[in-house]
């Protein structure tokens, strides 16, 4: 039963919550506390994955979702601060980083990733199976036709995008006025807000929407 919520709990539409923890709460702990809160993170995390089918199986709502959103967001800020605190002691005993070596490779259809490399018994000359399984060469027209498909896919969404949130800081702009040009442009830091501002029909449906007012008056 332990893998299900409070009974008090089954059948509400919200389940009271705290937040979850940051880098900061984390990084005062000790290593046996956030040892003990990683099991105490992952039993929740259980218990609410448990919670979530079994309202899907019932088509009942599952009450407080972003409980989950939390505790994952907390596990990987724990495993976070666990990693900094690795590192900071092999850079200070062997003056590395302790972490897996890895490097960006392309795969078979020329698109790189980061691989990470694995210790392994045999060596890499001698291993004949996992050179069968690792390819990290490309080649061929097929190969260079689907890379020039791909990029120009991820080119025109990107260009989609730009220009959604371009047509939004304008829509803004224009029905409010004096809308905060900072926060706008933290919400949307790939448009130049004050760019766009400046702009001569965001000045003119300004005036007009300030004459109208003054005439109506």
């Amino acid at each position: 039963m332990e893998f299900f919520d409070d009974k008090k709990h089954w059948g509400e539409q919200e389940v009271k919550h705290g937040r979850g923890w940051t880098k900061d709460d984390l990084r005062i702990k000790s290593n046996s506390d956030l040892h003990q809160l990683w099991f105490v993170l992952l039993k929740e995390r259980n218990m609410l994955l448990t919670m979530e089918h079994e309202c899907k199986e019932k088509m009942e709502l599952f009450p407080s979702p972003e409980r989950l959103d939390k505790v994952k967001e907390s596990m990987e800020n724990l495993e976070e601060v666990v990693r900094e605190r690795n590192r900071a002691y092999y850079e200070l005993e062997t003056g590395e980083t302790g972490e897996r070596p890895g490097k960006v490779v392309p795969n078979e259809l020329g698109i790189r990733f980061y691989y990470r490399a694995f210790e392994h018994v045999i060596p890499k000359y001698a291993n004949r199976k996992w050179n069968e399984r690792h390819k990290f060469t490309f080649g061929g027209s097929a190969v260079w036709k689907f890379l020039r498909l791909y990029r120009e896919r991820l080119y025109n969404e990107k260009r989609k995008l730009r220009n959604r949130e371009r047509n939004e800081v304008v829509h803004l702009l224009r029905r409010f006025p004096n809308i905060d040009r900072e926060t706008l442009a933290q919400r949307f830091p790939s448009v130049d807000v004050e760019k766009l501002y400046k702009l001569d029909k965001i000045r003119m449906n300004q005036s007009v929407k300030s004459g109208s007012s003054s005439s109506s008056t």
